[in-house]
């Protein structure tokens, strides 16, 4: 599991910054979490192809979070899509969506599939190789965050192993499972000489746009890594208070009640010019912290 970074702006583009979007790379399908303006614009810059997206993802109804989207839409559909295209948002987004096709005359070549965000949360996707789980963030208007973790393929196959004991290809999806192999003369090749241990799952828990609280720590304990807004330094702690924002010390005592292993930094306010200045005051909370850097990738 890996993020790239497409936008960590708050509302304003600024010192080269876009609004937030971010694309996340599970098993190698590509999940879109927010989509600020010009997000398409980012993704064609960092080789981000729409071929492997088939869910979007938006937090809240604030501009900076989907202003990108219709543009994105209509691309695809331009392109010549015709894979089907998964939105999960809140609820008043898509009389807006659906203005804009009708206003266009835009009849798009692909399935688009609207789905509410349900209130106070809860399972989005669960298919074999992910879950998707949304919970409420609190923020001026509704806001959720997005906690994405997936899920193991089984054991890891040792190929050398597996040629050295003459076990068929056509077996090697039962090693994954944990099946021992069992020649025609009753030998059996123990499923620990051909297979290791298969990689850990992961948990990636996105915090939307929130004031500081902990109403939201069962769904980012233990995470892998959170990605948490930090639109203010301390030194502006009342700017945040009053307009339901974090700042990245606040963000730093989130990860560490979560016991997560590793925490980003984003949603930058324009008022700021240097993002490391947000890592430096959160590492004195949490140590395991980067301020997250646009067209960067970072694994989970």
């Amino acid at each position: 599991m890996k993020v790239t970074i497409l936008g960590n702006n708050s509302a304003l583009p600024a010192f080269g910054r876009h609004p937030t979007a971010q694309a996340l790379q599970v098993w190698g399908e590509m999940l879109l979490i927010d989509c600020g303006e010009g997000t398409q614009v980012q993704m064609h810059k960092y080789g981000l192809r729409t071929r492997n997206l088939h869910h979007i993802f938006i937090s809240h109804m604030h501009g900076d979070h989907y202003f990108g989207l219709p543009g994105l839409i209509n691309s695809m559909s331009l392109l010549g899509r015709v894979a089907p295209l998964h939105l999960y948002a809140p609820a008043a987004l898509q009389p807006i969506i659906d203005q804009i096709q009708s206003t266009a005359d835009t009849e798009l070549s692909y399935p688009f599939h609207f789905h509410a965000l349900p209130d106070g949360g809860g399972m989005l996707i669960d298919n074999e190789s992910f879950s998707v789980e949304s919970f409420p963030v609190e923020h001026r208007i509704p806001c959720y965050g997005f906690k994405v973790t997936s899920k193991t393929r089984g054991r890891k196959l040792l190929p050398d192993k597996c040629r050295e004991y003459e076990i068929p290809r056509y077996y090697y999806d039962k090693l994954k499972q944990g099946f021992d192999y069992e020649r025609m003369d009753g030998t059996i090749i123990k499923n620990e000489w051909v297979t290791d241990i298969g990689p850990h799952p992961k948990t990636y828990a996105y915090c939307a746009d929130t004031i500081f609280t902990d109403s939201y720590l069962p769904y980012t304990r233990d995470a892998d890594m959170i990605y948490h807004e930090s639109t203010y330094l301390e030194k502006d702690a009342d700017k945040a208070t009053a307009r339901y924002h974090c700042t990245a010390k606040q963000a730093a005592e989130i990860a560490r009640m979560s016991n997560a292993k590793k925490l980003l930094l984003g949603h930058y306010s324009s008022k700021y010019k240097d993002p490391l200045e947000f890592a430096a005051e959160a590492a004195a909370i949490f140590e395991n912290v980067e301020a997250s850097i646009e067209g960067n990738t970072y694994l989970v």
